[in-house]
């Protein structure tokens, strides 16, 4: 459940510069921005320059007391650090501190806790969760009792807080399993649906790229003017991680869906037929990437970002309002490099270009675009060079149909650019632009004039 702001926590942000990033002061407002998309109230900011981060306490040791001291002062229920905290860290920081410590990686753990809504992405979020909090109980061993008897007893000297400890332990690894089996399930039915979609032989486009880009809007915007349905639309907001899961749609072209080139097939009116330009596409949105984003997130995830995977074409949103756009695209890259998806072809848009008082939108350079999708600028242009990527192995030829082989004909309807049909006495005549192997694969039909 989400809570009102009134109710949300107030925490107390903790940074450590120790000039080994590239912003530092980036990182601090991204961490702001998360804790809002976690529904916290920012209370205030502490930063501290160190050459090395403290090995006990993350920040140096006369820093705690400073921490404490503001902590009680602005009235925070919370601290949340900047970078990745080891256990034994948290566990003396909480201890100094006597509030509740997080790190970079639980406060984005919750932001997907709260946004999880699919039956898959509870699943992977909980995995993640269980495989963030496993080492950290270890780290609190010495913190629980090892006393196994007195007096020169037999007794073994595993004491009864190490026994919890295993017991916990134990626990959370089986639970774990369950997960992982679980998602197998679930990851067999997406796979299943995934074959389906590359049996039908439209190419799938993936959006991708750093977290509150537009991915969502972009995609929004084509399913309202092109896709099959445009109800379905997915949550946009301006917020990081606003939506976790993998959402797929059918893209097809202006004025035409399905039904229409069904009804036109239904005719066998004798004339030529209005021209189809039918390149439909599936258009993929995925879960935003992020700087740090926790390891075991992305493996958590793996079922569903390995979508962008199977793209025959990625189309990597950039804010291009943003000034730190460019860092955006390296942590985009890189993401894309773990998995596996770095040598895809890709389509740049550089998104609320409208923010940065750029006229003249869209523009388009090679497969680059400036666009502002929130108010339709460039949606269209943006369509036609996705689909002049996607089909650029595609060959124009014309097909001679029998009135009983209907299947063949519905077939290029689903998955080809109808570009002429007249209806005569010996069957359906069309030219179509279609894929080398379907023109390969029908050539029994194909039409020579004369």
């Amino acid at each position: 459940m989400i809570k009102d702001k009134e109710e949300s926590a107030r925490v107390l942000l903790v940074g450590v510069d120790t000039g080994a990033e590239q912003d530092f002061d980036h990182s601090m407002e991204e961490l702001k921005s998360l804790a809002e998309a976690a529904y916290k109230q920012v209370a205030g900011i502490i930063v501290q320059r160190l050459a090395a981060v403290n090995k006990a306490l993350y920040i140096g040791s006369g820093k705690v007391e400073e921490v404490r001291e503001y902590a009680a002062a602005c009235e925070a229920e919370e601290v949340i650090f900047d970078n990745a905290l080891s256990p034994s860290q948290v566990r003396n920081l909480g201890r100094e501190l006597k509030l509740p410590v997080l790190d970079r990686t639980n406060l984005i753990l919750d932001i997907f806790a709260i946004r999880a809504k699919t039956r898959e992405a509870k699943l992977q979020v909980e995995t993640a969760r269980l495989q963030y909090i496993l080492p950290r109980l270890v780290g609190m061993r010495e913190n629980l009792s090892r006393q196994g008897g007195t007096g020169g007893s037999t007794l073994s000297n595993k004491g009864a807080g190490e026994t919890k400890l295993e017991l916990d332990r134990r626990k959370i690894e089986h639970r774990i399993s369950e997960l992982k089996k679980e998602l197998e399930i679930v990851s067999q039915s997406r796979e299943t649906m995934r074959k389906r979609r590359n049996h039908s032989g439209i190419p799938q486009v993936a959006l991708v790229g750093y977290t509150n880009a537009g991915k969502s809007t972009i995609l929004n915007r084509m399913v309202e003017y092109y896709g099959e349905n445009s109800e379905k639309t997915v949550l946009e907001q301006d917020m990081l991680f606003a939506t976790l899961e993998t959402s797929v749609r059918c893209i097809r072209s202006e004025g035409r869906n399905m039904k229409d080139a069904q009804a036109l097939s239904d005719d066998k009116a004798e004339g030529a037929g209005a021209a189809i330009e039918n390149m439909p596409f599936f258009l993929v949105d995925t879960v935003g990437f992020i700087d740090k984003l926790p390891h075991n997130l992305v493996k958590a995830f793996r079922s569903t970002l390995e979508e962008v995977r199977y793209a025959d074409l990625l189309v990597q949103v950039v804010d291009f309002s943003d000034e730190h756009y460019r860092q955006h695209m390296e942590v985009t890259a890189e993401t894309l490099k773990e998995l596996g998806a770095g040598g895809i072809p890709q389509i740049v848009v550089y998104n609320k270009a409208d923010k940065c008082h750029m006229e003249g939108l869209p523009r388009i350079k090679d497969k680059q675009i400036y666009m502002a999708a929130s108010s339709g600028q460039g949606l269209s242009e943006l369509r036609e060079l996705i689909k002049k990527c996607v089909y650029a192995d595609r060959v124009e030829k014309e097909f001679l149909l029998p009135y009983d082989k209907g299947g063949v004909l519905a077939y290029f309807m689903d998955n080809a650019a109808i570009l002429e049909q007249q209806y005569r006495e010996d069957g359906v005549l069309l030219r179509v632009r279609c894929q080398e192997s379907d023109a390969a694969k029908y050539a029994d039909y194909g039409y020579h004039a004369g």
